[in-house]
């Protein structure tokens, strides 16, 4: 599946309550969170409570990260491709040879 394939699809179960773009962003940057938190949960008992790693509740919950980043995307007039492409130009430009802990300290990318 193409990802602006995805986007499209997930946006069909959007909220049809939320009428307001700013009401679709907000809940879209809550999601992320949450889900995110759901996700930091299951590697918290992996590593330090000694949990077996759920990879399918893991991957699950990556999915529901996906879902909200496309609902984010789509509240600002972005489609994921988009989102995806700019995300790697930033990182070529910030480690133009892969990643480096030299290259993560200067940060060529950032205004001063």
């Amino acid at each position: 599946m193409e990802i602006n394939e995805y986007q499209k699809q997930a946006m069909e179960t959007l909220n049809k309550d939320l009428k307001e773009k700013d009401d679709i962003l907000l809940n879209s940057v809550m999601g992320l969170c949450g889900e995110s938190g759901e996700a930091i949960d299951i590697v918290k008992k992996y590593l330090f409570q000694k949990h077996p790693l759920n990879k399918v509740e893991f991957v699950k919950e990556l999915g529901d990260i996906a879902w909200y980043l496309a609902e984010a995307s789509y509240s600002v007039g972005y489609d994921l491709e988009t989102v995806c492409k700019m995300n790697i130009e930033k990182l070529k430009t910030r480690y133009p040879n892969g990643f480096s802990y030299e290259d993560s300290l200067k940060r060529v990318d950032e205004k001063k």
